[in-house]
């Protein structure tokens, strides 16, 4: 089973956006932990059991706030990632492969992928890329379809990822069923608490509000309607540039 998207042996380099006023920034990376010169090298089943291990929780916390399953996710990381010893994935914890586009402001890494010298995002941690990828997906039209099939159905998920243009290789779907089967990950694919839902939010025993953006929704206007600071909203939900999506489920704080 090949797992590397990217080439591992390709080199790379890391460069800083030119700005008017450019400021050295410390870039986090994730670190693989040191082994022993005289043990065993892990195996490739053993990195990705350590992988899934690590990220589980981080894909079912995505798949809770997109709906993006979390098997699809980690299988995904697993793949772009090197399992985690990639260069991306070491030098830029870019665990998704995600290119820089013309909306990256942040840090970049030059990779050689379907072309030379190809831009990737750079991430403070790994789970920055992990939140970035479900924003990645949820926030592009091409990728929308994939919001209407049931959290259950990853084949359907991983097929239309590579219909959507998410990678080149004609096998994209195939390693990610393959990884997914083979590691049982639809164990994580495991439905929220039941809850009581109204058109607009529903509301948990703990009394705890989840709000589904519809549009015209800012975080303005929800902290005006379920009366708790902005701040609130955007700690409890960890929303990033302050931006939120159609469809996406807000924890709404209870009032103090």
């Amino acid at each position: 089973m090949f797992l590397y998207s990217c080439g591992s042996t390709r080199k790379v380099v890391l460069r800083e956006k030119k700005t008017v006023e450019s400021k050295a920034v410390a870039v986090e990376t994730s670190k693989q932990p040191s082994q022993n010169p005289s043990s065993k090298p892990l195996t490739n089943k053993e990195k990705i059991e350590n992988y899934i291990q690590k990220f589980s929780t981080v894909a079912q916390k995505e798949m809770k706030a997109y709906g993006i399953p979390a098997s699809i996710t980690l299988a995904q990381g697993i793949l772009e990632s090197g399992m985690g010893y990639g260069r991306l994935a070491t030098e830029g914890n870019n665990h998704f492969g995600i290119k820089c586009h013309k909306e990256w402001k942040g840090k970049t890494i030059y990779h050689e992928d379907d072309q030379k010298g190809e831009c990737f995002r750079v991430y403070k941690n790994p789970i920055s890329s992990y939140r970035d990828h479900s924003i990645f997906l949820a926030s592009r039209d091409r990728y929308a379809f994939l919001f209407s099939l049931k959290r259950t159905h990853y084949k359907a998920w991983a097929k239309g990822l590579k219909k959507a243009g998410y990678a080149t290789d004609p096998k994209y779907p195939e390693k990610l069923i393959s990884l997914i089967e083979r590691f049982d990950l639809t164990r994580f694919d495991t439905k929220p608490k039941k809850i009581n839902r109204s058109e607009n939010s529903v509301i948990h025993q703990d009394s705890e509000h989840i709000h589904t953006v519809k549009k015209g929704d800012t975080l303005y206007s929800l902290s005006k309607l379920y009366e708790v600071p902005v701040k609130d909203l955007i700690q409890i939900n960890q929303i990033t540039d302050q931006t939120i999506y159609l469809g996406q489920e807000l924890k709404i704080p209870s009032k103090k």
